[in-house]
């Protein structure tokens, strides 16, 4: 048929859409909001709706469109989240490879591409989740408030303990599910594994496969992460997040034999909010497989 739109995005003219053809975006984090910044789907255009349904939807809708433009006017993004201010990205094109991961990874389009093929950043489509960071395998992109070398300086601080006693656990979890489930299991008494110390991430997919490597190599025993559940019915809050970073931890894998390390060391688990309840069981199964394959024998280099 005879296309309605024709944006200009790294990922092509059309909204992203569901395989049943309706506009795809997490709806309950980003109320109103597509994938594409300042397009609002409403009523039957969004979901099967009455008309009842369909009037209060475009009223949502609308005064969402009059906040972007405010925002937009004001030089800031539509829906900061998490934190309180935007945290822009910078890219040090020095290091770029022009691989263009990070243009064809993004979610919502924020990267698109000069005419050298270098990554071109527009802050009004960018909604801080990382993933960007994630995708660079030469770390090239970074925030003001969240980096690669913060990450790693956190990494570096936790001590490996001496002897084979006592293991070394790391748990990267995102902040949206994973990292609340795993505060509600503390308060209601559920506990895990003393040897775990665990970093919360802005996205899973956010997470870059080099932290995980010299994560290994300085000696850590296992690495979990614990991020929203993706696929069909996903619920991780910026689309791909998790399922992008369980196709990394993948390609990790298939070379930790080449560090002589048992791919048992590495795990992906989805994890709702609402599988606070079991959340600690599943850190604790965890540290359970990884002491079946004992000590990283990086330990002390």
């Amino acid at each position: 048929g005879e296309r309605i739109l024709n944006l200009k995005y790294r990922q092509g003219p059309e909204l992203p859409t569901l395989s049943d053809g309706f506009p795809d975006s997490h709806y309950i984090c980003f109320p109103y909001e597509s994938r594409r910044t300042g397009i609002f789907p409403a009523g039957s255009v969004r979901s099967p709706s009455t008309i009842l349904e369909s009037m209060e939807d475009a009223r949502g809708a609308a005064l969402k469109a009059i906040k972007a433009v405010e925002l937009a006017f004001k030089g800031e993004i539509v829906e900061p989240p998490r934190i309180l201010e935007s945290d822009h990205i910078t890219i040090s094109l020095q290091r770029c490879t022009q691989c263009r991961r990070c243009t064809e990874e993004c979610p919502f389009g924020a990267l698109d591409e000069d005419e050298k093929t270098y990554p071109l950043y527009n802050p009004l489509r960018c909604r801080d989740c990382g993933i960007c960071m994630g995708a660079c395998p030469v770390q090239a992109i970074s925030f003001n408030q969240y980096s690669v070398e913060q990450i790693h300086s956190m990494i570096k601080s936790i001590k490996i303990p001496e002897g084979d006693d006592k293991l070394r656990i790391l748990v990267f979890a995102c902040e949206n599910d994973a990292y609340p489930a795993l505060d509600i299991a503390s308060q209601n008494g559920k506990k895990y594994s003393d040897e775990v110390r665990v970093i919360p991430v802005r996205c899973l997919g956010s997470v870059n496969s080099i932290l995980i490597a010299d994560a290994l190599s300085a000696g850590i025993d296992g690495i979990l992460m614990l991020g929203c559940k993706y696929g069909k019915d996903y619920q991780c809050h910026f689309i791909r997040g998790s399922e992008l970073a369980s196709k990394r931890l993948d390609d990790l894998k298939s070379t930790l034999e080449n560090l002589a390390l048992e791919p048992e060391r590495l795990s992906l688990q989805q994890i709702e909010l609402s599988d606070w309840n079991r959340v600690a069981g599943v850190v604790n199964d965890f540290v359970k497989a990884v002491k079946t394959v004992g000590p990283n024998p990086y330990r002390g280099f």
